[in-house]
C-alpha cells in the first residue's frame, strides 16, 4: 500500500514538473519571439528608409540617363552604358528591399520555431545575395566619365595604362567580393560586416535568440 502511494505521489510530482517545463518553455518562446520581433523592427525601419532612398536615387539616375539618351552623341557612349548598368543593378536593389520588407512583416512569431527559423535563414541568405550582387556596379563607376572625344586617342599612354589598371582593379574587386560572399564565409568578419551593412545584423540577433531557445529545449 505504501509502495502504491509512493508511486502515485511520484507520478503526480512528475506531472507537475512536466507541466511546469511546458509552461516555462511556452513563456520562454513568447519572450524570445518578442525579442526577435523587436530586433527585426530595426530591419523594417532600415528597409523602409532604403526603399525611399533607392526610389529617389533611381529617379535621379533615370533623369540623367534619359537626358543623355535624348541628346545622344557617340561621346556619351561610356556614360550611357555605365549609368544604365548602375541603374539596372539598383533597380534590383529596390526590388530586394521591398521583398525583404514584405518577408519580414509576414513572419508569424506565434508559429512554430522551425518555421520561423527557416524564414529567418531564407531572409539572411537573400540579404547575402543582395550584398554580393551590389558589388557588380563597382567597375562602372570607373568608366562613366570617359568620352570617345578624348579617350583613348587624346590622352597619354600613361593615362590609358592608369585607366586600364583602375577599371581592372575594380573589376577584380567586384569579382572577388561576389565570389567570396557566401554562407560558408558568413562568420568571417568582413563578410559579416557587409551583411550587417545591408541590414543583416537584426536577423543574426533574431537567429541567435531562437538558437538559445533550441538549446534550452535540448537541455530540459
Amino acid at each position: 500500500m505504501e509502495e502504491t502511494n509512493f508511486v502515485l505521489l511520484w507520478k503526480e510530482q512528475y506531472e507537475k514538473i512536466d507541466q511546469s517545463l511546458v509552461i516555462n518553455k511556452q513563456l520562454l518562446k513568447e519572450v524570445i519571439s518578442q525579442k526577435a520581433e523587436s530586433a527585426l523592427q530595426s530591419l523594417i525601419r532600415f528597409k523602409t528608409r532604403g526603399i525611399v532612398a533607392a526610389v529617389i536615387y533611381l529617379i535621379l539616375l533615370g533623369i540623367v540617363l534619359f537626358y543623355a539618351i535624348s541628346n545622344y552623341s557617340s561621346s556619351v557612349n561610356y556614360f550611357i552604358i555605365s549609368m544604365a548598368a548602375i541603374f539596372l543593378i539598383n533597380v534590383k536593389a529596390l526590388y530586394d528591399y521591398i521583398k525583404h520588407l514584405v518577408w519580414t512583416n509576414n513572419i508569424d512569431y506565434n508559429g512554430s520555431i522551425t518555421e520561423i527559423q527557416q524564414k529567418l535563414t531564407k531572409l539572411q541568405l537573400s540579404i547575402l545575395r543582395h550584398s554580393r550582387f551590389m558589388v557588380l556596379q563597382f567597375p562602372f563607376w570607373t568608366t562613366f566619365y570617359l568620352s570617345d572625344k578624348w579617350f583613348p586617342h587624346s590622352v597619354s599612354s600613361g593615362y590609358i595604362l592608369f585607366q586600364f589598371l583602375l577599371t581592372a582593379s575594380f573589376t577584380f574587386l567586384a569579382y572577388w567580393l561576389y565570389k567570396n560572399q557566401t554562407m560558408e564565409n558568413a562568420n568571417k568578419k568582413w563578410v559579416k560586416t557587409l551583411i550587417e551593412g545591408s541590414g543583416g545584423k537584426s536577423i543574426i540577433k533574431a537567429i541567435t535568440f531562437y538558437k538559445e531557445l533550441e538549446t534550452f529545449k535540448q537541455v530540459s
